[in-house]
């Protein structure tokens, strides 16, 4: 797998930005004052051992936790209180650990499940009766078909997700995700469970997704695969940030080696 190209040109102010962001659970503080931002079509990856508070800062930037405290802007407005479904009409859109498809339909009217957020009208005006929905119907079957191919399902854009291997789902929900037009695209661990030859290809996806301006938060177990990936990598210990920057000089962090009980060493060669 080779090693992802930072965004070229004159850096451009961050799309995503969180400041202070901090999470606790009653006693418990998860994630204390962590300071973060991602730029367009950059790929910024979230590790940390067990326990570090990346689930808890993914699901911050997601939409799904409220923070105890700190601010998180996107795109100069701020995220502060507001549920999923907004931060999704914002384009700000999430990938889960486990396949969620709808059931008992076919792949594509799964990804065009996935343009909800970009639709002028309800989508019970789009899949209505009407000439005009029947165009807007028309191009989302379209466009779906175009996500579809993107991924390398075109093959199964006709068959019922059910019959979808893992690692084919997981490209489904990816294709999904990008329905909606997303500026910022989030996965958690997408490699997990996939065989070699599926994470090589979901890293190029991962990577032409990038490409055209849409910026990436990854967090990921699989250290081979992030670090060959991410332009930069922020290092999570115990709710605090103890190193960002980028993969080499991670990996040559004494304090992130010491995080890991020496299990970055193997990353020397990825």
């Amino acid at each position: 797998m080779s090693t992802t190209r930072p965004p070229s040109g004159k850096p451009k102010p961050p799309l995503l930005v969180a400041r202070g962001l901090t999470k606790k659970f009653g006693g418990l503080l998860a994630v204390s004052g962590l300071d973060l931002d991602v730029q367009c079509g950059e790929i910024l990856g979230v590790i940390g051992p067990n326990g570090a508070g990346k689930s808890t800062t993914f699901g911050m930037i997601a939409g799904a936790l409220m923070p105890t405290a700190g601010s998180l802007e996107f795109d100069g407005e701020s995220l502060l209180g507001l549920p999923t479904h907004a931060m999704a009409a914002r384009g700000i859109m999430r990938t889960f650990q486990h396949n969620k498809p709808f059931a008992s339909m076919s792949v594509r009217e799964n990804v065009m499940m996935g343009m909800h957020t970009a639709f002028v009208g309800s989508l019970w005006s789009v899949l209505g009766a009407t000439r005009g929905a029947a165009r807007a119907e028309h191009g989302a079957a379209r466009r779906a078909d175009e996500l579809v191919e993107f991924v390398g399902l075109g093959e199964w854009r006709h068959a019922d997700v059910e019959t979808l291997s893992f690692g084919q789902g997981r490209l489904l929900e990816i294709a999904r995700a990008l329905a909606a037009k997303p500026r910022l695209m989030l996965f958690d661990e997408p490699a997990a469970g996939l065989t070699p030859s599926e994470c090589e290809r979901l890293g190029d996806i991962i990577r032409q997704i990038a490409d055209q301006g849409i910026a990436v938060l990854l967090i990921e177990h699989d250290m081979r695969f992030l670090m060959a990936l991410a332009h930069r990598v922020v290092v999570l210990n115990f709710g605090h940030k103890i190193a960002q920057g980028t993969p080499a000089e991670v990996r040559a962090d004494p304090v992130v080696v010491s995080a890991y009980l020496g299990d970055l060493g193997a990353m020397a060669h990825a």
